[in-house]
């Protein structure tokens, strides 16, 4: 389905693409055949970046169901103890893009190995933070090495997979991301019970390293990758034509003001939960992010629902469910919040897997550095959404933090409604004016 299913111009490729941000060597004769299920290599090429999703997402949100126990720990308030989740989730955001780059010159294989092996020691000393800024210094290191992960896995699958199989393959890698945030939450929230915030954010960090060594030795050498020399002014060229693409921007944005409602949601319902009527200790929490399986199912079914109702359709049924949620989460009965954050959670990952798959299919050069920029902007609105939601949460309590998602919210569904003018309006040009 061709990119104008999310409301955009279909891209023209012509003499004056853009200048590859690397200078390469001569192009083969031909490219490997790529993967594609039932093929050799696609299972492994599979749980190798699904174990990376898990150990990234574990790793990126470790201290979040912690935040109740982190405030309490250093006597600081939700928005001073909610910066431990977006130091690092803005640093990610910073350092996507530079370390993108080096992934051509370098390959996608190598920097995710070397990502996910810097992250995971700087996770293994975060528990030894002995005040909270140092915690959050941490946590912004673990972050800038993270950043080498999201956009070159994104490259290597749209270099690696058939066309096709882009989505299915793209959301098994976002649905590790759910497993991970899931299981970093629930592994957390009962260990600090038992043990402490310190011991949980120990055990977090051993579960990535499980899952970087599966990694390494799973993830199948990158076949239709040609590295290069980096050329600073090539790239900087390539990233003014992808920010130059109406569709591209609008994508960004859409997966920034997705995240800025889950980064609120996830970032204060700990301290919701723990307060009355809820009253929950932390291990229930914890267990509370059970729901983040939810994300695991939409996003794998993404590809699904593009078939069947087309990428504009997929959007809004997403940002339909995303919003029912906000909305049933307001209730004080623990379980309309439950289900309220069941909706939220599946109409995320929903969105996040149709718009990180349309910027993968859109951009037909310089396809790390367009991951990348996504990344940037998927990243930017988990921070502002875990600082603005605890702060909002601070100030009026968790009917404003529902009011920030929902204002989220309407800003998905106007882009995507003038996406889809523009579309229609596209379509009209291109018929005849005779037949």
């Amino acid at each position: 389905m061709p990119p104008a299913d999310t409301g955009a111009s279909t891209v023209v490729v012509g003499a004056s693409a853009p200048q590859s941000p690397v200078t390469t060597t001569a192009a083969p004769a031909s490219t490997h055949e790529r993967l594609e299920p039932g093929r050799p290599g696609y299972r492994r090429m599979s749980f190798a970046l699904f174990a990376a999703g898990v150990a990234a997402f574990a790793l990126l949100y470790s201290t979040q169901a912690l935040l109740p126990a982190v405030s309490a720990s250093f006597d600081a308030t939700a928005g001073q103890a909610s910066w431990t989740v977006s130091a690092a989730t803005g640093a990610l955001a910073l350092f996507v893009l530079p370390l993108s780059a080096l992934s051509e010159r370098f390959g996608r294989r190598q920097m995710m190995t070397a990502s996910l092996a810097i992250a995971v020691l700087v996770g293994l000393l975060v528990p030894l933070a002995p005040s909270m800024g140092a915690l959050i210094a941490l946590r912004a290191v673990q972050g800038a090495a993270l950043a080498g992960l999201p956009a070159s896995a994104m490259a290597y699958l749209a270099e690696e997979v058939r066309p096709k199989a882009l989505i299915a393959a793209i959301g098994l890698f976002v649905a590790g991301n759910s497993i991970g945030g899931m299981s970093g939450r629930i592994l957390t929230g009962w260990v600090a019970q038992a043990w402490g915030w310190r011991a949980a954010l120990a055990a977090v960090g051993l579960l990535a390293l499980a899952c970087a060594v599966a990694f390494h030795f799973l993830i199948p050498k990158a076949r239709n990758f040609r590295p290069g020399s980096l050329n600073p002014k090539a790239l900087a060229k390539n990233v003014a034509t992808h920010l130059a693409d109406p569709l591209l921007v609008r994508l960004y944005a859409i997966g920034a003001l997705f995240m800025t409602v889950f980064g609120a949601v996830y970032t204060v319902i700990g301290y919701r939960l723990v307060e009355e009527p809820f009253s929950l200790p932390q291990g229930v929490i914890g267990s509370i992010f059970l729901v983040y399986l939810v994300g695991t199912v939409s996003s794998a079914a993404a590809g699904r629902l593009v078939a069947r109702l087309g990428r504009r359709g997929a959007l809004y049924l997403a940002v339909t469910t995303t919003a029912a949620g906000l909305l049933l989460s307001l209730a004080d009965q623990l379980a309309a919040v439950l289900l309220g954050l069941v909706l939220i959670t599946a109409g995320f990952f929903a969105g996040h897997a149709v718009a990180s798959s349309s910027v993968s299919r859109t951009a037909t050069t310089g396809r790390a550095q367009a991951s990348a920029l996504y990344q940037s902007a998927y990243y930017l609105g988990s921070s502002a959404g875990g600082t603005l939601g605890a702060v909002a949460f601070h100030a009026g309590g968790w009917a404003a933090t529902v009011a920030l998602g929902l204002l989220a919210v309407l800003g998905v569904v106007s882009i995507t409604l003038y996406g889809t003018r523009v579309a229609r309006a596209e379509r009209r040009a291109l018929v005849p004016a005779t037949r």
